[in-house]
């Protein structure tokens, strides 16, 4: 692509850089100079346009954006997504449902690298999105890109970003209680989060908050996730709330999180049926570790150590103001 001024009678058939205003009228950058943009620009004593002139290798930045667009996601419906017509050289990738976004990065980051004027913006792998969420952006920043490296771009890029959506439909929860609690507002915060990700709660039990009436409640549901919601915090792995798992026949795989807030989580299952016990600070709506394990558990992602470490990097979230001990003590 050759990109500079040129006398304005030479110019039809090149894109133009700037806009201009001529003649009262305003002639958008970006749009390919005809016979009628040069007797206008000519009318107004406009003798010299900067311009982008296309050569024989280069292709439109319209027409490489939705090649891209379609090298990512060549199947729409499986990927649960829509590309939206090309424009300006954008195409914007948008969930047609909620789930998480499941994406290769090493793939993309070699894509990104072909050429500067060849970029794809995303969110972060595996976060949560809701229906009509913007999850990346094809921008071609130049007018034109060389073909060669389009295809290059194009074949990095083939299948590489995805939805997970949900695969559990329904939840259970259990809260245990002391007489000091009403946990309506948690259990509100955490139905809140169940909507978002199309699971319906289907029972929520109140307990105590001792081992057997709790293993006792969660022996009795039978959905596909099971939730726990306690009034003291969980500081041990063999803590109230984990050992009533245990005694109801479940084991504990995970306690702890490198996300905070959101330390206190731990993980297990009942049989097949994974298991979560929250931490305090899903009471409140703002984002924290819970919502992440939670997510990607619905969307049939398995969790191992790996998985959990790589969650510290990013994982210092918002403080929440009315957390009981925050990061730094008040002076």
């Amino acid at each position: 692509m050759k990109f500079g001024p040129i006398p304005t009678l030479q110019a039809k058939g090149s894109i133009l850089a700037h806009s201009i205003v001529c003649s009262g009228r305003r002639l958008r950058k970006g749009v390919m100079l005809e016979d009628a943009h040069i007797e206008q620009l000519s009318a107004s004593g406009i003798t010299e346009v900067t311009v982008a002139q296309l050569q024989e290798n280069d292709v439109h930045e319209d027409q490489a954006a939705a090649e891209l667009a379609k090298a990512l996601v060549p199947d729409v419906r499986a990927a649960g997504l829509e590309c939206t017509a090309a424009f300006t050289g954008r195409v914007n990738l948008v969930a047609t449902g909620p789930g998480i976004v499941d994406l290769q990065a090493d793939r993309l980051i070699a894509l990104n690298s072909i050429d500067p004027m060849i970029s794809f913006a995303t969110v972060p792998n595996y976060q949560q999105m809701r229906k009509g969420g913007l999850v990346g952006t094809v921008k071609i920043i130049s007018y034109a890109v060389d073909a060669e490296k389009l295809r290059s771009a194009c074949a990095l890029g083939s299948a590489a970003i995805k939805i997970l959506p949900p695969q559990l439909k329904t939840a259970s929860l259990v809260v245990s209680q002391n007489a000091n609690r009403n946990d309506e507002k948690g259990i509100s915060a955490i139905k809140t989060r169940l909507d978002a990700l199309g699971i319906t709660l289907e029972k929520v039990i109140a307990t105590e908050h001792e081992i057997d009436p709790m293993a006792k409640a969660l022996s009795s549901l039978k959905s596909e996730l099971l939730l726990i919601l306690t009034s003291s915090a969980t500081s041990d792995s063999n803590d109230t709330a984990p050992a009533a798992v245990r005694a109801a026949g479940g084991q504990v795989e995970r306690f702890g999180i490198p996300v905070d807030p959101g330390n206190l989580l731990f993980l297990g299952r009942i049989q097949s049926r994974p298991v979560i016990g929250f931490p305090g600070c899903v009471r409140s709506p703002a984002l924290n570790g819970a919502d992440w394990v939670l997510s990607q558990i619905a969307c049939g992602v398995s969790l191992n150590e790996n998985s959990f470490a790589q969650m510290a990097i990013g994982g210092l979230l918002k403080e929440i103001p009315t957390r009981p001990q925050p990061r730094r003590p008040k002076k």
